[in-house]
């Protein structure tokens, strides 16, 4: 059992991590993920979490706080009249589906399997966002079917594994086709809904039983850090979206950017450091 400073440090780090997550998910339309499993990653490593679970705790403890995040700021983005609803009614089948198949994935994957990924994934988005935003475009509006749900369960499948809300790959589908990326922020959250809510119920199942998980787990779920973020993300989420809503495109891409590079290269530390 770690003394009581250390727990309380653990706990207030989960709380600062809390709050830079619900101003993430407001900026740029994503559940704070890309922040929390970087941060819950380090968090768990200090509290003794065996690694064979560690990266698997955090993927879904994030998932599981993205659920109310990702409500919060869908409901404050929806309110500005910036999301597209067709493209989320049309994804309430793909979505899901990629991020009940990312649970099943998780439960064979390794830990270093699954911080390849993030980090993979993490560098290429970052390097479209900030050096061929405005000069890559793949058409001028939305595919049709079925590459439509194909994507769509793409970004299901990839955010699950990830533990991410689905902003990021969003984001950067919608830009690809000439979107807004104003509008492709606020729709992200609604994709983030999608994302988490099987995503959840993906997790405890694919971590249920298994060895080393700490006090407080449902599967791959920690409800203790899932009780200190909440709070903070859903007073948080709504003045993120305003501080969006007043940022150029370029600057949303460039910050976006960076914040990408910089998870990334935690994970690819984390590694081969």
């Amino acid at each position: 059992m770690p003394p009581v400073s250390e727990l309380i440090l653990f706990a207030g780090l989960l709380v600062v991590a809390g709050g830079v997550a619900g101003l993430l998910a407001g900026v740029f339309g994503i559940g704070g993920g890309a922040v929390l499993v970087p941060v819950f990653y380090q968090i768990f490593g200090l509290a003794g979490i065996d690694d064979a679970v560690r990266m698997h705790l955090a993927v879904g403890t994030s998932i599981a706080i993205i659920v109310p995040t990702s409500l919060r700021s869908f409901a404050a983005h929806r309110r500005r009249g910036a999301v597209d609803m067709q493209l989320l009614r049309g994804w309430v089948v793909a979505v899901p589906l990629g991020a009940i198949l990312a649970a099943v994935i998780a439960a064979e994957a390794s830990s270093e399997a699954l911080r390849l990924i993030f980090a993979v994934i993490t560098l290429l988005l970052a390097s479209r966002m900030m050096f061929f935003s405005s000069r890559w475009h793949l058409g001028s509006d939305l595919p049709g079917e079925p590459l439509r749900f194909v994507v769509g369960t793409g970004i299901g499948v990839f955010s699950g594994l990830m533990g991410i809300g689905g902003g990021v790959l969003n984001n950067t589908f919608m830009s690809l086709y000439g979107r807004p990326i104003h509008q492709a922020v606020a729709t992200s959250a609604g994709v983030g809904v999608l994302i988490s809510l099987p995503g959840l119920f993906g997790y405890i199942w694919a971590g249920w039983g298994k060895e080393g998980l700490p006090l407080m787990s449902t599967g791959f779920i920690n409800w203790i850090a899932v009780a200190l973020i909440i709070p903070v993300t859903l007073v948080v989420a709504p003045y993120g979206a305003k501080i969006a809503h007043a940022m150029s495109k370029r600057q949303l891409e460039i910050g976006f950017g960076l914040f990408l590079i910089f998870v990334s290269a935690r994970f690819f530390y984390s590694l081969y450091g």
